[in-house]
C-alpha cells in the first residue's frame, strides 16, 4: 500500500475507498461505510479493512460537533448522506479496535517517525465519535420528592 501522509485518506486504499463511494448510488454509501466498520469491529487477526474504516470514521466525524470537514483531493468528491447517530458508536468501536491492534498500522502503514502524528489523528477522530462518559453526578435519591 502506498502512503504519502498521515491523514485518513492519505493512502492508496483509503483513496480507492473514496472513489468507490463516489461511484456508488447515494443510498448505497451508508451501506458501504457501515459494512467496513462492522467487518473491522468483528475481525479477528489482521484488520484488512482498517484503512477504509479510518476513512469512514473521518467522514462520519465530519458530521459531528467538533468534526472537521474532509479537505483533501483524495477524499470523496460527492456529498455523503447524513449518517445516523448509531454509526458514531460503531465507528468509535472500530477505531478502538484499530488503536488496540498490536500488529498495528502505526508500525506498518506509516514511517515510524510519523506514527505519533497518525495516532494523534486517529485518537482525535475517536474523541469526536466516542459517546461521552456517563456523569457521576446523578443523584441516588430525589430530594425534592
Amino acid at each position: 500500500m502506498g502512503t504519502w501522509d498521515t491523514g485518513p485518506f492519505d493512502n492508496d486504499t483509503a483513496a480507492d475507498f473514496a472513489i468507490a463511494l463516489d461511484h456508488a448510488n447515494p443510498d448505497e454509501r451508508e451501506v458501504l461505510i457501515r459494512g467496513v466498520l462492522v467487518r473491522t469491529v468483528s475481525a479477528t487477526g489482521y484488520l484488512s479493512e482498517a484503512e477504509e474504516a479510518i476513512a469512514a470514521a473521518a467522514l462520519i466525524a465530519a458530521q459531528c460537533p467538533g468534526g472537521e470537514p474532509i479537505d483533501t483531493a483524495y477524499g470523496p468528491e460527492k456529498a455523503m448522506p447524513a449518517f445516523p447517530v448509531d454509526l458514531r458508536t460503531l465507528t468509535a468501536e472500530a477505531l478502538t479496535r484499530i488503536l488496540d491492534d498490536e500488529s498495528g498500522l502505526a508500525a506498518n502503514w506509516v514511517d515510524p517517525a510519523d506514527a505519533s502524528r497518525w495516532l494523534a489523528t486517529i485518537s482525535r477522530l475517536h474523541t469526536i465519535l466516542a459517546p461521552p462518559p456517563e456523569s457521576g453526578d446523578i443523584p441516588l435519591f430525589d430530594i425534592d420528592a
